[in-house]
């Protein structure tokens, strides 16, 4: 079915934005020059400023949207009368917001609008600190994006995302390898992102709204002690976490 293949072509952009976070954050790491924040943003612009690389974002949040909405329709009609369908439904209509929330930047950062999404988190979380228990809910924010992060971090661990994937037709070195991407790439993702949410949780609470967002998480890791090695291999992480992505667009079951 075509929204299948378009929905399997962002699985592929899915996972070489991953890969371009990764290489931007080896280059904070060692100080290259990066010339773009090391987040969402930054990685979009980097795709941008190559020959035909607004026309790639255009595929790639083409894509990106195709796979929202296949997620959308699993979360509507894909778990009926299954085991633990509410959970499942929930899951996919999460990932049905992340990738279209994806899939929206991309096609800003096409057009040539955008800015960090840092800049972006920060602005979104001031204006609702300035609401009623705007506070509550920022911090209940944070802790929702921890609880995602260690979910990730749990899948990995227990290589639960096998389930997702058909390795019947692998050979066992390309699934071993299949597993041990999936493996670094949802630990080191999960660590990123809970640090992304204890960031937001301590910036609400301090009110200090600077270091928030994926670039913020990134540079804390930086300046701690071997904050270089720290950040080279969460970098490698999410290089294999975008890795793994790719290979789900050939054998994710659809």
């Amino acid at each position: 079915m075509p929204l299948e293949l378009l929905a399997r072509a962002g699985l592929t952009a899915y996972g070489l934005i991953h890969i371009l976070v990764g290489w931007l954050a080896l280059l904070m790491a060692w100080g290259g020059s990066a010339g773009e924040s090391s987040d969402l943003s930054g990685a979009l612009r980097t795709v941008a400023k190559q020959p035909f690389g607004r026309i790639m974002l255009g595929l790639v949040a083409g894509g990106l949207v195709a796979l929202a909405l296949w997620q959308a329709s699993e979360s509507i009609w894909g778990y009926r009368n299954r085991e633990g369908a509410k959970r499942k439904q929930i899951a996919s209509g999460t990932k049905a917001v992340t990738y279209a929330a994806l899939g929206v930047s991309a096609g800003r950062v096409a057009f040539g609008s955008g800015q960090s999404s840092s800049a972006q988190q920060r602005e979104a979380t001031s204006g609702v600190l300035a609401l009623p228990a705007g506070r509550v809910m920022v911090v209940a924010a944070g802790m929702i994006i921890i609880g995602v992060g260690l979910a990730h971090m749990v899948k990995g661990g227990k290589k639960s995302f096998l389930k997702e994937i058909d390795t019947s037709s692998m050979s066992p070195l390309a699934r071993q390898g299949a597993t041990r991407l999936g493996q670094i790439g949802y630990i080191a993702k999960g660590l990123v992102v809970v640090a992304v949410g204890a960031l937001l949780t301590y910036a609400t609470v301090t009110f200090d709204p600077q270091m928030q967002g994926l670039d913020g998480a990134l540079q804390t890791i930086l300046a701690q002690p071997s904050g270089k090695l720290l950040l080279t291999l969460f970098a490698l992480g999410f290089v294999a976490f975008g890795l793994f992505a790719m290979l789900q667009s050939r054998y994710r079951r659809m």
